[in-house]
């Protein structure tokens, strides 16, 4: 019996339904009562745009209340499974599986189960709705809730890096052979020292290089160092597509989409450590949805007469806050750069898969 993880069928409906209903129960609670708090804060903004209505009010609501599950959705776990075992520790239901022969892992089989099933949800609903959300309500908002202005091709303050060369364009019109830079700068350097600074009013592409018209070539080194060209050819080999990538936010794009913008920003000499740590969090942040019946578990074993169920209850609430806390931290540090993408994004998960297994040894007796 201690080999099988799923001995009873109808024990295990019954504990992965009572965990998935109070789970989404306390998710729509949570929703319900911030998205109310975050209109409070909002309507007025909105509102106060010349014609807006409360037709605006119920977009921004249905922009905000994906972005809201998403976030939410491990805390409602966490708590759903706090409240799934305190229920069962209080009517002794916990006493009677472990004196019919259940092990700890096998109570717990079922809502791994359903949590698996809550973390592929939650994955999926991140990368086909949540994303297209946030990147058209993070236009929406920039644009102070105005009317958004039509897209007109135009990047502004591309930067684009070639060996240690720098080079920044502030408006580039157009795409391919037909792209058009203005107000360029090129930051020359050798061993890491500036070694010369070129401005330019204009650069077009042309022979596989950029021909940069009416400027000017500051040399440091040199007394009285500026020089003026009418024309000059740089930047051979940087193609018009590496001043394509302005900025990427990756809260606003999917796990693919995502992937292959970072595949290109490497191409055009970007850094995107930061990227790659949120890549990888897309997946492991819905499987902390794995994580939670495991840390909540302490709520449930342990000596069931001993009175202390409200303070398992709390360790257990502290665990996953922990995780949380941790997590948020790695994935901050993984956005400065100081720790690598693989470990900004997966460390969290696996110390505390580790530190709700040893929880769980130690408590079950």
């Amino acid at each position: 019996m201690y080999l099988q993880f799923f001995p009873s069928r109808q024990l295990s409906l019954y504990m992965g339904k009572l965990f998935l209903t109070r789970s989404f129960a306390v998710l729509a609670m949570l929703v319900l009562v911030l998205m109310s708090l975050d209109l409070l804060g909002q309507s007025g903004k909105i509102l106060e745009v010349p014609g807006n209505t409360q037709a605006d009010l119920w977009n921004y609501v249905g922009m905000r209340i994906p972005q809201l599950i998403q976030r939410f959705l491990p805390f409602a776990v966490l708590l759903g499974t706090l409240i799934t075992f305190t229920t069962l520790s209080q009517n002794s239901e916990v006493v009677a599986m472990k004196a019919s022969g259940l092990s700890a892992h096998q109570i717990l089989a079922p809502m791994f189960v359903t949590a698996l099933l809550v973390a592929i949800f939650s994955f999926v609903f991140n990368d086909r709705v949540v994303a297209p959300v946030t990147a058209e309500l993070s236009h929406w908002q920039s644009a102070e809730y105005k009317k958004i202005p039509r897209d007109d091709g135009v990047k502004y303050n591309a930067w684009v890096r070639e060996g240690q060369d720098l080079f920044k364009a502030e408006e580039v019109i157009g795409k391919g052979s037909a792209a058009r830079l203005k107000n360029v700068s090129v930051y020359l350097r050798n061993r890491g020292g500036l070694k010369q600074v070129i401005h330019a009013e204009t650069g077009v592409y042309a022979g596989g290089a950029w021909q940069l018209k009416n400027g000017s070539i500051f040399d440091p080194v040199k007394a009285g160092g500026e020089e003026k060209f009418k024309r000059l050819v740089v930047g051979k080999g940087i193609t018009p597509d590496r001043f394509q990538y302005v900025k990427v936010d990756g809260n606003a794009l999917g796990f693919m989409p995502l992937k292959r913008a970072i595949e290109d920003l490497k191409l055009s000499g970007r850094r995107t450590s930061h990227l790659e740590a949120i890549l990888w969090h897309k997946i492991s942040g819905p499987l902390s949805a794995l994580l939670m019946p495991l840390l909540g578990a302490v709520a449930a074993f342990g000596l069931a007469r001993s009175g202390a169920l409200f303070v398992r209850a709390v360790i257990g609430m502290m665990l996953g806050f922990t995780y949380f806390v941790a997590d948020n931290f790695a994935l901050a540090m993984g956005n400065l750069g100081a720790y690598p993408p693989l470990v900004a994004a997966w460390a969290p998960f696996l110390l505390f898969l580790l530190i709700g297994e040893t929880v769980l040894v130690r408590t079950e007796e």
